[in-house]
């Protein structure tokens, strides 16, 4: 079991997290990716699930709370795994997951619960939740950099393409799984 690091409590996790939306760079982010791990990460991400799960309540009834609290922490696992993995094998990045994680979780949260809240709002939410997943990029692309230590512009651009692609491809295999039981459900009863 890891001591818990009381530099990545959820109050210091909320400052570096305006530290790192307010000064963007890869600098910043390497202020903070040893400042916490993959516990506090998920930590961080889980009270964002939730906080969008409720937002997601009043947008979309039981299923916008069900995809506020479920997507958000599944998205983050996957997506956050590939960037380590996809960096590591193909372009010898050198971090660790909990650098990742804690400096995805940085961005990922405040981001998240900002596109949760406006996302209650139609039309503006959505035009606002398509701005913010630019955002979501440009800090992934600057994470890419610090917490795989990869420099190389291209490398960093291909690391994050490469983990959407698999995200995606997980999602639909996910959604499929989920689906199709229901499907063959009513398919037998004829509903």
């Amino acid at each position: 079991m890891t001591t818990p690091n009381p530099q990545a409590t959820v109050s210091n996790m909320f400052a570096q997290s305006v530290t790192v939306l307010s000064k963007p760079g890869v600098a910043t982010f390497e202020q903070f990716e040893r400042r916490g791990g993959t516990t506090e990460a998920y930590i961080y991400v889980v009270i964002g699930a939730v906080i969008a799960a409720v937002f997601g309540l009043l947008r979309g009834g039981v299923g916008g709370l069900l995809t506020g609290l479920i997507g958000p922490l599944v998205g983050f696992a996957v997506f956050t795994y590939l960037v380590f993995l996809v960096g590591k094998q193909f372009f010898k990045g050198t971090g660790t997951y909990p650098e990742v994680a804690y400096t995805f979780a940085l961005f990922y949260v405040p981001i998240g619960v900002v596109s949760a809240v406006v996302g209650i709002i139609p039309i503006l939410g959505a035009l606002v939740a398509f701005i913010l997943s630019l955002v979501n990029i440009y800090f992934g692309y600057l994470a890419v950099q610090s917490s795989m230590n990869i420099r190389d512009q291209g490398s960093a651009i291909l690391t994050l393409v490469l983990s959407w692609v698999g995200l995606f491809i997980i999602t639909l295999i996910l959604t499929a799984l989920i689906a199709i039981p229901f499907a063959v459900g009513r398919v037998i009863t004829g509903n």
